[in-house]
């Protein structure tokens, strides 16, 4: 038997290809055997109609469920009496709310407080966006610090926000802003008039006095030239190597503008800064505690969430490139603005988008502080119309909407990023 073993290890596979390969080609060449024939000309479409069949069917059957649904809902509402009407949003809403970013009052229709709830929850999405990211900037970068105790602090942030209830921390900062701010008669005065108390912040603000319109046409010269100027530095920088500043420029054209505006009489702005009139603030712009404990709160929370994304992006990056840079001479900070996140941010749009969506979605638990969201007022409306139906469905329409599109700018971001040539 070990002989045998022997004997087949011992065997030249060459020669048993040659000797497997020759009888084969003598039966092609008798015609004994044939080649295989090309595919029918209409296989590949036949191939991709079999892969549409089953999505096809999945989508006809959920069609399907959300008619037999709708039925259903409208039969229940014709034995109740009642049908799917919109047009009690040109009623009379007859409530009012905390606050408002357009004109306001209890007399106008259902579509314009609903109209008002909408820009509340995008004001309020928006702020905390940025604050948000820049917080998930700063404590992602510290995460990946050589620094024990930044390190370690950075992560303890993290794993308590990501593990807190949101609802808890936004109640827990309104109690906090109301029991620890100062009355209103010893509000706290900061820089340029602005006054902290537990009504809220007042803020000075810009009160526009002639030529609006030309203002306006002024700042979106202002910013289609910041971005000419940009696409011009970037293309400088990869003819060259060399870069030229951005942020500099592009500030001192805008305060040249400005500044012609104003000399010229064109335009004219002036300011409203708070001042105290009783138990009441007036002047300036005023920010309620509830949007400050709403932002504060989904900041910090998704901040921590945002950190961590940023810290697996870094560390997703390449450790050499990192090394090099700082063996060429360049600082930490420099290293980690031109080289680590530049790569990092491949890695980190894509879950970033869905912290954004989240974000969004998370503003409704202002109802539970009293400011004045989308859900708040929808809330009261229903308890006043006895519509509900119609009324969440403009709801799941707008955040469907809202979060449609913040998907269209993160992939368009995640294009702008991606690796040429891939």
């Amino acid at each position: 038997m070990y002989s045998y073993i022997i004997m087949l290890s011992t065997r030249d596979p060459a020669s048993e290809i040659g000797s497997v390969s020759a009888p084969v080609g003598q039966a092609f060449a008798a015609g004994a055997l044939k080649p295989p024939s090309p595919p029918p000309p209409g296989a590949p479409l036949r191939e991709r109609l079999q892969g549409l069949a089953w999505p096809l069917v999945v989508l006809l059957g959920l069609v399907g469920i959300g008619v037999l649904g709708a039925r259903n809902v409208s039969a229940n509402l014709a034995a109740a009496g009642m049908e799917i009407d919109f047009s009690f949003l040109w009623q009379q809403a007859g409530f009012d709310v905390s606050e408002s970013l357009i004109a306001y009052t209890p007399r106008d229709t259902y579509a314009r407080v609903l109209l008002v709830g909408i820009l509340n929850t995008l004001i309020a999405a928006a702020v905390t966006l940025v604050l948000a990211s820049a917080i998930g900037l700063v404590v992602g970068i510290a995460m990946t610090s050589a620094n024990w105790l930044v390190r370690n602090l950075a992560r303890l942030y993290v794993e308590l926000l990501r593990n807190l209830p949101k609802l808890l921390i936004v109640i827990a900062l309104y109690v906090a802003l109301v029991r620890g701010l100062p009355h209103i008669k010893a509000a706290w005065i900061g820089p340029f008039g602005a006054m902290l108390s537990n009504r809220g912040l007042a803020l000075p603000s810009p009160v526009i006095g002639h030529g609006g319109l030309a203002l306006g046409f002024a700042v979106s010269f202002w910013l289609v030239g910041w971005a000419f100027w940009a696409r011009a530095v970037k293309l400088h920088q990869d003819a060259t190597g060399q870069r030229r500043p951005v942020a500099l420029p592009v500030l001192v054209a805008g305060l040249v503008l400005y500044a012609g505006l104003i000399l010229s009489g064109v335009a004219q702005i002036g300011w409203s800064v708070p001042k105290l009139t009783g138990f009441n603030v007036s002047g300036g712009i005023g920010l309620s505690l509830q949007f400050a404990a709403l932002v504060l709160a989904l900041s910090v929370y998704h901040g921590g969430q945002i950190g961590a994304i940023v810290e697996g992006g870094i560390l997703a990056t390449s450790r050499g490139q990192h090394e090099a840079a700082l063996a060429l001479g360049l600082s930490r900070l420099r290293t980690m603005r031109l080289i680590v996140l530049p790569q990092a941010l491949r890695v980190i749009t894509p879950p970033l988008g869905n912290q954004y969506s989240n974000l969004l979605k998370n503003t409704s638990i202002a109802l539970a502080i009293g400011y004045s969201d989308l859900l708040s007022v929808v809330s009261t409306s229903v308890n006043q119309t006895f519509r509900p139906i119609e009324l969440m469905a403009l709801v799941a329409l707008f955040f469907l909407v809202a979060n449609l599109l913040i998907s269209a700018g993160v992939n368009w971001c995640n294009h702008v990023f991606r690796i040429r040539g891939r």
